[in-house]
């Protein structure tokens, strides 16, 4: 059974990260894009946009793939 947790909670703890990122990049204009069309057009902030959603999904990953290892067994 200890297994089956293992496994479930490792799929869960690989997804989360997914759905996590797919929400900031599409809120990222509203809290980060100044209302400027212009600005939001430019490499920088695509660049900006790109990294941070990078960012706290592997944050994220690496969180919740510690937990899920953190107590299985060691064979």
């Amino acid at each position: 059974m200890d297994t089956t947790f293992t496994v479930v909670f490792g799929i869960i703890a690989m997804l989360l990260p997914l759905v996590v990122g797919r929400l900031v990049w599409k809120r990222f204009d509203k809290y980060f894009g100044r209302n400027d069309e212009a600005y939001m057009d430019t490499l920088e902030y695509f660049l900006k946009k790109i990294g941070f959603t990078i960012l706290i999904a592997f944050i994220l990953l690496w969180i919740g793939i510690s937990l899920v290892f953190n107590g299985s067994p060691n064979y």
